[in-house]
């Protein structure tokens, strides 16, 4: 029998005593291109595959898009005076390569690159660190027409050129720089599964755009160094800690496993120069041609690793699915917030596990040689409601407050955290979900456009303020 949904028990975040972390922690916020910027047929910008994606039927909630989101592209200096409100010591956004270069190589855009000129100037005036990602999902939709995006090879060089356009323009005030976010999501919702643009459903699809997005983050990253020494590179990776579905020794026994398949599938071919051996066992009919020197060019070094984190993933022993032998059980009941035997879930189905972000950090120092880390994404959907013009959305404190004190915790233990990022600045376009899921601590109306900072935000500037020294 489904548990009856209940609401959260939560402390008010003024009795809650504010995680420290080592002196020069950063501490931001996070958005991508697609999911706030709107102004999708603005100045210049060419189709992604989102636009295309989310315009057809049955593909997204209720038909949502991302043709105005959070109209970003024009509210751009009052989102900025919010971050200067919170306090926020830097700021993570997307630039969108179709802005840029609306068939994904060729002509480049100028009034695309007029707005990141903008926005850039904008942090900086209001003491605000910019994080530059190139490459959050919106694959331009021209190229994805003539080769299917990073299906294919020859996208590695473009996008190569498209990071180095970008450079060249922004380098000199922009010094920290995203290549690829979460290449595993891209490739596994959008080629796999087809959940995400572009809808495709394919194994060996899989395997190839996340080996060609690998490569293509090292190329980037060379054109980078090139341009700007002094730039500091990275990556940002989903770790999604694997835990059984229970205390069975079978279910026990699949972790390994499914960690290969959810985690070192990105960082054993960042750090080690190799994919996992039980992945190419199980599934190398499905794997590309990889050519000799891939593997020396993708390990190359980088600055710095970005983690997402929001939850981890219960996994089971399950013989009956082909290859893999394993259940992967994120959502047992999707899009709903509720507790069972004792744990939480936020309106997104996902656990809540604070320790899980402290297992992650912990992981990637003893694992990959303690290279600098920036929590690129933490945060949680929940039911929020704007009510006497303040959102009190104290599950999302409770969320915040956990989690950042796991991430104290492990720095505190050696693990050389160099900042955190809240997803997200705002409300705004959830993907699939479209506008039904929340996770900012701003809230927006999305008829009106209207913000309004949530009790969540105002706490997450007491943790700023407190660690202030």
């Amino acid at each position: 029998m489904m548990a009856k949904k209940q609401e959260y028990t939560v402390k008010k975040s003024g009795l809650m005593k504010m995680p420290v972390f080592p002196e020069g922690t950063i501490f931001g916020a996070s958005t991508s291109a697609y999911q706030i910027e709107g102004a999708a047929g603005d100045d210049g910008r060419g189709l992604s595959i989102w636009d295309v994606f989310s315009h057809k039927k049955g593909r997204t909630y209720n038909g949502h898009n991302g043709d105005t989101a959070c109209d970003h592209y024009t509210r751009f200096s009052d989102d900025v005076a919010i971050m200067s409100r919170l306090g926020l010591d830097a700021y993570r956004f997307s630039i969108a390569w179709p802005r840029i270069m609306p068939e994904g190589r060729g002509s480049v855009n100028q009034k695309g690159l007029d707005f990141y000129d903008r926005l850039v100037d904008e942090l900086l005036k209001a003491g605000v660190r910019p994080f530059a990602t190139l490459f959050h999902w919106d694959v331009p939709y021209q190229l994805y027409r003539e080769n299917g995006g990073f299906l294919s090879r020859e996208t590695v060089g473009f996008f190569a050129d498209y990071a180095e356009v970008t450079v060249k323009r922004l380098g000199d005030r922009v010094k920290d720089w995203i290549t690829i976010n979460e290449p595993w999501v891209h490739s596994t919702l959008g080629y796999f599964f087809g959940v995400h643009a572009p809808g495709k459903i394919r194994p060996v699809n899989w395997s190839r755009t996340i080996h060609n997005q690998l490569l293509a983050h090292a190329r980037a990253m060379e054109r980078i160094k090139a341009l700007s020494p002094v730039a500091r590179v990275g990556l940002t990776v989903n770790y999604t800690p694997a835990l059984p579905a229970g205390s069975s020794a079978a279910n026990r026994g699949v972790v390994d496993f499914a960690d290969q398949i959810l985690n070192r599938l990105i960082l054993d071919p960042l750090f080690k120069g190799e994919y996992p051996a039980k992945v190419l066992r199980r599934l190398g009919l499905f794997w590309p041609d990889v050519k000799s020197s891939d593997m020396d060019e993708i390990s190359r070094p980088m600055n710095f690793l970005g983690v997402n984190m929001y939850n981890p993933t219960r996994v089971a022993f399950a013989p009956w699915i082909p290859l893999l032998g394993t259940s992967f059980r994120q959502n047992r009941i999707p899009n709903r917030e509720y507790i069972r035997n004792g744990k939480r879930y936020t309106s997104m189905g996902w656990e809540v596990r604070p320790e899980s972000l402290y297992d992650v950090l912990v992981a990637v120092r003893d694992n990959y040689g303690n290279i600098p880390v920036y929590i690129t994404e933490n945060g949680a959907a929940f039911t929020d409601r704007l009510e006497d013009y303040r959102v009190h959305d104290e599950a999302r404190v409770n969320y915040l407050a956990e989690h950042t004190a796991q991430a104290a915790r492990a720095a505190d233990e050696g693990c050389d955290l160099r900042g955190y990022f809240v997803w997200s600045l705002m409300d705004n376009f959830e993907w699939a979900e479209g506008y039904r899921k929340r996770f900012g601590i701003v809230h927006v109306d999305f008829k009106t456009g209207k913000r309004t900072i949530k009790d969540s935000g105002y706490w997450y500037k007491d943790l700023i303020l407190a660690n202030r020294r």
